[in-house]
């Protein structure tokens, strides 16, 4: 008789509950892995939208003195008119400057001051940190959800900045029908890097000067200091200037990076930078490293930040 429908059958192994959990766990990590990413997604828009609705606000109020709207502006395109003039007249005596032609000149002026522009519009408020500081209203921003840097930033609307960008706007359409290059996309994006990058190279200067204001007192002068200095020497070819200049103005204070390189990258001079050629190539990059480095060294001074009151 065949027994093997009465023979018992062995159970197999049960599953492990390790096994099984990858399986149910997957779609649920997935899932809060997506929600915190919308989550910060959401932070971000955010964050910008009250940055915009501040800086409209600052701006409407502003424009409320119409005195001193008119003066901002007319200041602003003084300035730069100022250097525009120079520059033309500097040019117009003299064929050339350093080995570079007119149109070339013009282009070094207009990266810089379309970086500048940017700068101001952006960064200008770093200058009042000496004064934020010895009002004894940085301890309020400390205690606000938002971060203190981005206060400082909305502190004030630049009506400057504006006289800034548009002359300079006027300026690079001029230059660009002199210095007669063939534009492809990819110098385009170059341009568009380089200025960006000349806009976080000032910053970064500016916020690495601010520190000093949490330590000690400091005039705005000393801002003004360095703003004037880029404003001097990174209108014109580095060739014009002493070797020893050139190395302080490459590598000490990187004012060659804010469009003297860009520029000979731009026009195909790179080999009388005096500069490894990887070096001005990847000028653009410098601006954001070292602003990298500007913000980190200034989340660090203001965690030892005392307030006046001691």
């Amino acid at each position: 008789m065949d027994n093997s429908k009465n023979r018992a059958v062995a159970p197999g192994p049960e599953p492990s509950p390790c096994a099984a959990g990858p399986a149910i766990a997957g779609p649920a990590a997935h899932g809060r892995i997506r929600a915190a990413a919308a989550s910060r997604v959401r932070g971000f828009l955010g964050a910008w939208r009250t940055a915009l609705r501040i800086s409209a606000i600052s701006f409407r109020a502003r424009t409320q003195y119409r005195g001193d709207f008119i003066t901002a502006l007319a200041m602003g395109l003084a300035w730069q008119t100022s250097i525009l003039v120079f520059a033309t007249v500097l040019l117009t005596r003299f064929p050339g400057l350093g080995g570079w032609t007119s149109g070339g000149v013009l282009l070094i002026v207009a990266i810089r001051m379309l970086s500048h522009g940017g700068m101001v519009l952006v960064f200008n408020s770093l200058i009042m940190i000496p004064y934020i500081v010895q009002q004894g209203a940085l301890d309020g921003y400390l205690i606000r959800p938002m971060p203190v840097y981005r206060q400082v930033l909305l502190y004030t609307f630049p009506l400057n900045a504006l006289g800034d960008s548009f002359s300079a706007l006027l300026l690079f359409a001029f230059a660009i029908t002199r210095v007669h290059l063939s534009w492809t996309p990819l110098m385009a994006l170059y341009l568009v890097a380089a200025v960006t990058g000349g806009v976080l190279l000032e910053a970064a200067i500016q916020t690495l000067v601010s520190i000093l204001a949490f330590r000690s007192t400091i005039p705005i002068a000393v801002f003004m200091w360095f703003d004037r200095m880029i404003a001097t020497f990174g209108n014109y070819p580095f060739s014009i200037l002493p070797l020893a200049a050139r190395a302080v103005l490459t590598y000490l204070l990187p004012v060659a990076f804010v469009a003297y390189l860009p520029a000979a990258v731009l026009t195909g001079r790179v080999a009388s930078t005096g500069v490894p050629q990887w070096l001005a190539y990847a000028s653009p990059a410098a601006g954001p490293l070292l602003y990298i480095l500007a913000r980190y060294a200034w989340f660090r001074a203001l965690r030892h930040y005392e307030s006046v009151g001691g």
